[in-house]
């Protein structure tokens, strides 16, 4: 059943742009050969409103057609949104591993980490002996990565910030370029803002993956409407060739977030038969029927869903290395 729902909700035809009333221009390479990719609504907060993916032919950049205005953004995430973020970043051990993944190409100097959240990795790299510095949209996280290790943090959009050119010898970015209305421009200014040799860590959903193409319009990181852009190897390493940016280390690792693809999918069944759950946005602390049921998932279940994974296709996380070469200023 779910193959024939994912068929309905994908739509692999090409679409002349005055068909779709929004410009198909590619904001990554200017191409206006288009791909409807699906159509999907926001899930997590359980809204009803559709939104479309846009593929482009050229460079396989994907983007949302018909995003929200950016003064209408702030309704799409809001206090649990960021308190779901920043419980996740909790786990010290991931920015640990982030952090020697770094040290492989930097071991020292200025560090800005944009959308720093509560600042997990900041504190990580401040006990290593970095300078820190970051960038955050909501001031309640921004605060508490102030408090936590002192980083210098700007509030706002990264193309407000006021870094110099120059300023830093890594900067990084963990799952956060996919939310910027303006990706290209975004890394652009990284280019900038790195020293020549400086080196760009980043991770973002891979639109690729074999979760991906399992679960097309349930997947759990299509994240509708908050993730504006989404990236396969292809475009991303496109984009950062076009800012100057050179690629140094480039892979696919699994992260498919099969537990709440699977709950939406389940989601969009109950409410066909008229039965109603609370969204995955405002779920509360499961009991113990439920941490039994999820047990139970977890034991029988999940284990064959990630083994399809691997023969549906590349990990569902790109984790990425850029360069600025060391001759650029």
């Amino acid at each position: 059943m779910m193959e024939s729902e994912l068929n309905k909700m994908q739509i692999p035809d090409v679409t002349a742009p005055e068909e779709l009333g929004y410009s198909m221009k590619c904001p990554g390479c200017a191409d206006q050969r288009t791909t409807k990719l699906l159509v999907a609504p926001d899930r997590f907060n359980l809204r009803k409103k559709m939104y479309t993916l846009v593929r482009c032919q050229e460079c396989s950049l994907v983007w949302l057609g018909n995003p929200p205005n950016p003064d209408e953004m702030v309704s799409h995430y809001g206090a649990l949104y960021d308190q779901a973020v920043s419980t996740a970043g909790e786990s010290l051990s991931r920015f640990v591993w982030r952090r020697e993944q770094l040290a492989r190409y930097k071991q020292s100097g200025a560090v800005l980490d944009i959308g720093c959240s509560s600042g997990s990795f900041l504190y990580c790299m401040k006990e290593a002996g970095w300078d820190v510095f970051g960038i955050e949209m909501s001031e309640r996280s921004a605060s508490m990565a102030k408090q936590r290790c002192g980083a210098q943090v700007f509030v706002g959009d990264v193309l407000d910030a006021p870094f110099a050119e120059g300023s830093f010898d890594a900067i990084t970015g963990f799952h956060v370029l996919e939310h910027m209305y303006q990706p290209r421009e975004v890394m652009a200014r990284i280019f900038r803002w790195l020293k020549p040799g400086g080196v760009f860590y980043m991770m973002v959903p891979n639109i690729d993956s074999g979760a991906a193409r399992i679960f097309g319009a349930y997947w759990f990181a299509l994240e509708l409407p908050r993730h504006l852009y989404h990236f396969s190897p292809t475009s991303l390493r496109h984009m950062a060739k076009s800012v100057g940016l050179e690629e140094v280390s480039l892979i696919a690792d699994r992260e498919p977030f099969i537990e709440n693809s699977v709950r939406y999918w389940i989601d969009s069944l109950l409410e066909k038969v008229g039965i109603s759950r609370r969204p995955l946005a405002v779920v509360p602390q499961p009991g113990l029927v439920r941490r039994a049921i999820r047990k139970g998932f977890r034991l029988t279940l999940l284990p064959i869903l990630s083994w399809s994974m691997r023969f549906a296709g590349p990990g569902e996380s790109i984790h990425a290395v850029f360069r600025k070469p060391a001759d650029r200023l």
